[in-house]
């Protein structure tokens, strides 16, 4: 039989006269009058090449092969409605679910070590998966559930995905703490003139950048990094400075001979966000996790 030509409407129908062997309490149970039950019946019939339900002394029975296909045509119905239900709660504490993440070093040094103490707690089964955000935004990979969400800075974010906002970040200079031209202060031609380490952080233009351009002005970026992890090392090293968060810098004046000096110019702080596509959006599992993502973001 060709399904094309199958009313799928008539499986239910089949279920009805099934669980009642009897015409008329099928069409009660169905909300339907006793003659469209029955022409619902003789259009079974047709199809099946088979009387489903025969007249005996016990009653209306089902015939063999209605019996052979009852299991399988409730188990079916049972299975779309389960599907076209309510999503299935979701317990964080015996979830064992992974999570995909898109992001930059300066998120993972940040957010991780708090997130991950919290999810030890609250959710121990549940794993993250880090992966680099790169220089484009990762619209994809989302939309196909690569990565679950996304968390940088996105000056352009695209219609198609879902936002929120994580994180507000100001920047500021990091130098080696006896920089033989930075003092206490830099002033805007040294900025210029000073090598510096780029780090594009998952961007192709940044903050600083924006506003050089737009004052028609130029640094001196002699080294380019992925890394906000990096860059520290290099400037405690050399006479190099490095535009960086100032969550970077603070973590790293503790470790390294190394001193925060304020850029030379008046720049707005700077917002970070998540990022997910609805496709895979309003499911417990990610509505949850989206929550744990607000508990450690500024």
């Amino acid at each position: 039989m060709n399904i094309k030509h199958f009313d799928l409407n008539l499986l239910r129908i089949f279920d009805a006269l099934m669980h009642e062997r009897h015409v008329s309490r099928a069409a009660k149970r169905m909300c339907l009058s006793q003659p469209a039950m029955s022409n619902a019946l003789n259009r079974l019939r047709v199809l099946l090449d088979d009387q489903i339900l025969v007249r005996t002394s016990n009653g209306m029975m089902p015939t063999p092969k209605a019996l052979s296909l009852e299991l399988s045509i409730r188990e079916s119905l049972l299975s779309i409605e389960q599907s076209l239900g309510a999503a299935p709660d979701f317990d964080p504490y015996t979830s064992d679910q992974v999570f995909h993440i898109a992001t930059t070093d300066y998120v993972e040094l940040t957010c991780l070590p708090l997130l991950i103490a919290h999810l030890s707690k609250v959710a121990p089964g549940v794993h993250l998966e880090i992966h680099s955000l790169g220089l484009d935004t990762p619209e994809l990979e989302l939309e196909e559930g690569v990565f679950d969400f996304a968390i940088g800075r996105f000056p352009d974010i695209p219609s198609r995905l879902s936002s929120q906002f994580w994180a507000s970040e100001q920047l500021v200079c990091l130098v080696r703490e006896d920089h033989p031209v930075v003092n206490k202060e830099i002033s805007l031609e040294q900025f210029l003139s000073i090598g510096q380490v780029w780090v594009n952080g998952g961007q192709r233009t940044g903050v600083v950048d924006r506003w050089l351009k737009e004052n028609k002005l130029s640094r001196n970026v002699v080294h380019t990094t992925p890394s906000f992890l990096v860059a520290p090392n290099l400037v405690a090293q050399t006479d190099m400075l490095v535009v960086t968060p100032m969550l970077i810098a603070k973590h790293y004046i503790n470790q390294m001979p190394l001193k925060i000096v304020s850029l030379p110019m008046t720049l707005e702080s700077f917002d970070l966000h998540s990022l997910w596509h609805p496709y895979h959006a309003g499911t417990p599992a990610h509505d949850w996790f989206r929550e744990q993502l607000c508990v450690f973001r500024d």
